[in-house]
């Protein structure tokens, strides 16, 4: 596109070159400045009204013969040149949209979201912190555009409509979520998932509490409140300011692991996987079978309620999170005999330890 521009411009000056230098050279064979753009523009452009002055010596005869080869030589480039950057731009937008056709129908065990507002732009941003392959299914033009501008994968359409969930890989993805701020909307959403995928992992979110009712009737297996979470969040900060301060803010628990390393101690954030062992045990079981290799400060569930301080006789869930500080040699061992992982909450600068 750029080397066609650069094209263009040179022909375009190429051209206004040739048209000043044959006005010149008819001025200088004596004709007037008005006869002489006339002949050039007669000539260059072919209109065919004959000449102003009969051309009878040799060197105007060959004049104009450079006038017409100069000046339709440079228009002709001109027009191919427009033409050519016409052609690329297409090329370039269909190869485009072909790729991303192509990239969309490859996806496995990927990640999709049902609209593009603020609650799915900041999870957005978090699984492509974590490297988590995702895509983005919405109708507006102004929220496609934004997701396109930073990078991530947009399916334009109607996320209640089968062929689009089809499209997108909805047979060969791990995750759906739909966090549309219609709850009607988000309990067909995830009854259509759901019956095209029954494996398929589907959180959904919900402005009513009775909300959340039909959409695990619909088939979500977690279901988020904004508000409810909000609100609990909100009145750990008045009750226990302290603790939640420190396991929701990751640049504290950076510089804690920081100072931690130093005496072979780390905090860590694992999450517990449906084959996991501890799902459906207590955690006051949890803290027995670690036999000392870690201490538990927090559990974070599935719906994204923090619970410090976790009292003994809590079960734990799968998809919950532990929050622990433990051995670094002992915890690795724990974590992968009872199959937990990484928590994708955790965004650690300093170097993770790899299970």
């Amino acid at each position: 596109m750029q080397n066609s521009f650069i094209k263009v411009a040179i022909a375009t000056a190429f051209f206004i070159l040739t048209i000043v230098i044959a006005v010149i050279g008819y001025i200088y064979f004596g004709w007037t400045t008005l006869e002489a753009v006339y002949m050039v523009v007669i000539t260059i452009f072919g209109v065919g009204y004959g000449e102003v002055k009969p051309l009878e010596s040799a060197p105007e005869k060959i004049f104009t013969i450079f006038v017409i080869l100069a000046g339709t030589s440079s228009a002709l480039y001109i027009v191919g040149g427009f033409v050519q950057m016409v052609a690329e731009g297409e090329f370039t937008r269909a190869f485009d949209a072909q790729r991303k056709r192509n990239t969309i129908a490859n996806l496995e065990n990927h990640v999709i979201i049902c609209g593009f507002g603020r609650i799915a732009q900041v999870m957005a941003n978090q699984l492509a912190e974590a490297s988590q392959t995702f895509l983005i299914i919405d109708n507006d033009q102004k929220r496609i555009a934004l997701a396109e501008d930073r990078g991530y994968l947009v399916r334009e359409g109607d996320a209640t409509d089968e062929s689009i969930l089809e499209s997108v890989g909805i047979q060969q993805a791990q995750v759906l979520a739909t966090v549309l701020p219609d709850d009607a909307t988000n309990v067909f959403i995830t009854l259509t998932a759901r019956e095209l995928n029954p494996n398929l992992l589907i959180i959904a979110r919900g402005e009513l509490p009775s909300t959340e009712k039909k959409l695990r009737l619909a088939g979500a297996n977690h279901v988020i409140l904004p508000a409810t979470v909000s609100g609990i969040q909100m009145a750990n900060l008045v009750t226990r300011p302290t603790s939640v301060n420190l396991l929701e803010q990751k640049d504290r628990q950076n510089s804690l692991n920081d100072l931690l390393s130093q005496i072979e101690v780390q905090m860590e954030e694992l999450a517990l996987g449906d084959r996991s062992l501890l799902v459906s045990k207590t955690v006051g079981e949890l803290e027995i079978r670690g036999k000392g290799a870690f201490i538990l400060i927090g559990l974070r569930r599935s719906s994204g309620e923090l619970v410090t301080h976790p009292h003994s006789s809590l079960v734990l869930n799968s998809q919950d999170t532990l929050i622990v500080l433990g051995h670094q040699e002992k915890l690795p061992k724990f974590a992968r005999y009872y199959q937990l992982n990484h928590s994708l909450h955790q965004r650690r600068k300093t170097k993770s330890i790899s299970y």
